[in-house]
């Protein structure tokens, strides 16, 4: 039997926003807490998305990382600004002050990632081959949009955004062990001593030990972030398909344990929570693995000091270690 003290659940009631036009409505109960909010659980925790966006593009700005990533921070911040006014309203109708609100919430999503690909898939590449690169992906996202805002189908949206997240973060993970394991750079023994008979600058052997130590240390960390990033978009994605299929059962669960406890059983706030941290450590991910493709580790590192903080990419300050990631304590 339920013991600790709960406030029961208000019934139903017209909220400020109603009707509700939306063809999509969550397993959250609507206007239960306040008039001005549908889904207030599913509002509130998108402001996550937000902070993170803006603490994201002030980063960026003070650290001088690269521009697209700027842009895909002001994506990231977009998804979680559209989300609140979809959830807070669940307005879709057409022509709507606020029609677009889903469709921002959702798509925002899907341009995101398609940056993300582009900063992938475009460093070190010719003009010709980045141009066609954009034209590409401009024409993918603009497909997405048009063909969803045609079938207003979720499941097309998860599919789409599913498939380009795969391709982006396993050309990442590729990228990532090329350009830092050491035995990669060993392979290459060849090259360094074509550049030596063509007197170009090779590292000394101390000065390659050193940066195979290094590297290897960003590359464990590195490897613990894509895990966790994972984790968390997986568990989230794994919790709001729970909530969609068992539904009624959890609004019952929820009923029977009251305020403020039902809250924790909310899955699709629960899906903006862990995504919005796997999508921001995806970010700073592809932020810093940018400065490791322009060798670039001794004038950066990541201030990561326990994995339930916020990770920062900076600028090395003098007596850092070398550049060696002197924040980073508990992995």
């Amino acid at each position: 039997m339920w013991s600790l003290p709960f406030i029961p659940y208000p019934p139903a009631k017209a909220g400020f926003w109603s009707p509700v036009t939306s063809t999509l409505n969550w397993c959250e109960e609507d206007y239960y807490a306040t008039v001005y909010a549908a889904e207030i659980v599913n509002s509130l925790t998108n402001l996550l998305f937000m902070w993170l966006g803006i603490k994201g593009i002030i980063s960026c700005r003070r650290n001088g990382h690269d521009q697209v990533f700027l842009v895909a921070l002001l994506g990231y911040l977009i998804v979680g600004t559209g989300s609140f006014l979809f959830h807070s309203t669940l307005k879709c109708k057409s022509f709507d002050t606020l029609s677009w609100s889903r469709l921002v919430d959702e798509l925002s999503m899907i341009y995101t990632t398609c940056l993300m690909c582009y900063a992938s898939f475009s460093y070190s590449r010719p003009t010709g081959v980045r141009l066609v690169l954009a034209i590409s992906l401009l024409s993918l996202a603009v497909f997405i949009t048009l063909y969803y805002h045609y079938l207003q189908d979720p499941v097309f949206h998860q599919n789409a955004y599913a498939i380009l997240t795969f391709v982006v973060v396993f050309r990442s993970m590729h990228t990532m062990e090329v350009t830092l394991r050491p035995k990669w750079r060993r392979s290459r023994e060849e090259d360094r001593l074509e550049r030596q008979r063509n007197g170009e600058k090779v590292p000394t052997k101390e000065r390659q030990h050193y940066e195979n130590v290094r590297d290897t240390k960003i590359l464990k960390t590195m490897w613990f972030m894509v895990t966790y990033g994972l984790s968390m978009f997986l568990g989230g994605f794994l919790i709001w398909n729970l909530d969609n299929q068992f539904c009624s059962q959890i609004r019952r669960l929820r009923r029977t344990v009251g305020l403020p406890w039902g809250i924790f059983l909310e899955g699709h706030g629960w899906w903006h929570i862990m995504t919005g941290i796997g999508a921001y450590l995806y970010i700073v991910w592809g932020i810093w693995l940018r400065h490791c493709l322009n060798q670039r580790q001794d004038e950066y590192h990541l201030r990561w000091a326990h994995f339930w903080h916020i990770p920062e990419v900076i600028r090395t300050t003098p007596g850092s270690e070398n550049g060696v990631a002197r924040d980073k304590k508990s992995t």
